[in-house]
């Protein structure tokens, strides 16, 4: 059994019936202030993305530096390490 290529839900037709079936459902007054929320709902989608990143650069600086004391690093002082008696 062959089939044919898969239908296009999105072409321009798909477009033009999907923008009717949102004016019908939502009424031309309601799409401005959908818009709108759209809009603050990105801004704060965005601006959360922004402060999860700078926290997960902290998290990484601060493992970094557990990291390095826990394999103690030389002092200076000649008392870290293995002494060689």
């Amino acid at each position: 059994m062959h089939f044919g290529p898969p239908a296009e839900i999105f072409g321009v037709d798909g477009i033009i019936i999907l923008v009717v079936v949102v004016l019908v459902l939502f009424g031309s007054t309601q799409i401005p202030k959908l818009a709108r929320s759209l809009g603050s709902a990105q801004k704060e989608f965005k601006k959360g993305l922004e402060e999860g990143g700078s926290d997960l650069d902290k998290d990484l600086d601060k493992e970094k530096g557990t990291a390095a004391a826990a394999k103690g690093t030389p002092t200076g002082d000649g008392a870290a390490g293995p002494s060689s008696s």
